[in-house]
């Protein structure tokens, strides 16, 4: 028997209280090429072998990140991860482990938060850190939102640097559109991040800019916040790939307020776009102010080590009109991995890890310089850097996959359509001196 519990007439009452005519008025927000009209064409059942070998076959056609020399990153990014991550993060105490509502039963998730918030502010240069936000681009969004909040309303404009990945960009416009926030977005361009200096008014509540930035760029934030701090703006500044700040200085160091950013590239692997882990940092004076959950470490009444939720302002916990976030959860298991591999690394551990991948960049940007109908656009980069070609990107991309190489991103995927001859190009620490060389061969034949 389906299970129907609603009536057309509780349907209607529904309705009604919303403000629609209709079910299909609800998505009005979902363009109509992305809507369905009718059922998918699949069968409507087959047996588990069936489905299975199906599967199995469409997942040949795919090409694996560690099968063929990759060079893909703009926001998502192809690390090492130690077995020993893989290995923790299944035990069955991590796995299995309640949610920490009631701290008396999940004193081991909240020690792993709470360790994991030390790591974040630590990273980050800043005096506090929650306990993650979904992703990146969700957490750029949840930023924007506090830093509304701490201006009470009075300053109703944000505006985001043209170096800030697009996709954070659309998330942020869209949470900021139920809440009348006025946010400016610059066009994509590279090297035009410090032109926001003089876009910064007293009607900002913040500015957000990322370093390093979607082209790969490393910015600058002190004037930038300087700036901002001058017009009592906050400085959100964001990051995509988180071994950058095992060499770069931190935003904490320049000058921020708020830092958010993806932590996907340290314990959590690529696989197929997600889950991600969303890293959110702050200083301490806004610290409730701050969306999501924080763990604290305290005594209980013998004296022993214990852990709490010392601040949960969720719409679960507290009345909605106070809550500063309706997060319902948080990233548990990919801040484990991320807790783990950084355990693992250490402060010397991450300045290796960062060197090695700057060193290739820097290998890699050279052989590419050297090639007709290519030109590297950045002046600074750390693993990621922008390369203009004498031909689309897209079109280069898909003739070096021909060529068994994943040669980038075209900055037109990610951005819209916008600059169809920049390719995004990244070099971590797996990608070998044969696999570059190999690179700058397929590239300079797919040129000529």
């Amino acid at each position: 028997m389906r299970y129907l519990p609603l009536n057309a007439n509780d349907r209607a009452a529904m309705l009604d209280v919303v403000g629609v005519k209709s079910i299909d008025a609800l998505f009005e927000d979902v363009p109509k090429s992305a809507r369905l009209d009718s059922l998918i064409d699949l069968p409507l059942h087959q047996s588990e072998a069936a489905v299975e070998g199906h599967m199995s076959r469409l997942s040949s056609k795919s090409v694996s990140a560690s099968s063929v020399p990759f060079f893909c990153g703009a926001g998502a990014y192809k690390h090492h991860i130690p077995s020993t991550v893989d290995h923790l993060i299944q035990r069955s105490e991590f796995l299995t482990a309640y949610t920490p509502y009631q701290p008396e039963i999940s004193q081991g998730t909240l020690q792993t938060l709470f360790e994991f918030q030390t790591q974040v502010a630590l990273l980050t240069g800043m005096d506090v850190a929650n306990a993650s936000m979904y992703d990146g681009s969700t957490a750029c969004a949840e930023a924007v939102v506090m830093a509304h909040r701490v201006a009470r309303g009075k300053k109703p404009k944000a505006i985001l640097a043209p170096g800030l990945h697009p996709h954070y960009a659309a998330a942020t416009q869209t949470l900021a559109s139920t809440l009348s926030i006025n946010v400016t977005e610059v066009a994509p361009a590279i090297g035009q991040d410090q032109s926001v200096i003089d876009m910064i008014t007293d009607e900002m509540s913040c500015v957000v800019v990322q370093s390093p930035n979607v082209f790969g760029e490393i910015v600058d934030l002190a004037p930038i916040a300087e700036k901002a701090h001058a017009h009592k703006a906050l400085l959100i500044a964001v990051f995509t790939e988180p071994v950058a700040l095992g060499l770069i200085k931190s935003p904490g160091e320049q000058g921020a307020d708020i830092v958010v950013g993806e932590g996907q590239g340290l314990g959590v692997g690529l696989n197929f776009g997600g889950p991600h882990v969303g890293l959110f940092a702050c200083r301490q004076k806004l610290v409730r102010q701050m969306p999501g959950r924080v763990c604290g470490e305290t005594v209980d009444a013998n004296g022993e080590r214990g852990y709490v939720l010392t601040l949960s302002t969720r719409e679960q916990h507290i009345r909605r009109e106070k809550a500063t976030s309706n997060i319902c959860t948080n990233s548990g298991l990919c801040c484990l991995a991320f807790t783990i591999h950084m355990s693992l690394l250490g402060d010397a551990g991450l300045k290796r890890l960062a060197t090695l991948n700057h060193e290739n960049a820097c290998h890699m940007a050279d052989i590419i310089d050297g090639i007709d109908g290519a030109e590297v656009l950045n002046e600074t980069f750390f693993n990621e850097f922008t390369v203009k070609l004498s031909k689309r990107a897209s079109e280069v991309v898909q003739a070096l996959a021909d060529k068994d190489i994943l040669g980038g991103v075209p900055f037109s995927r990610i951005s819209g359509g916008q600059h169809e001859d920049l390719l995004l190009v990244c070099a971590t620490e797996v990608v070998s001196d044969d696999d570059i060389h190999a690179f700058g061969h397929a590239l300079e034949e797919v040129l000529s």
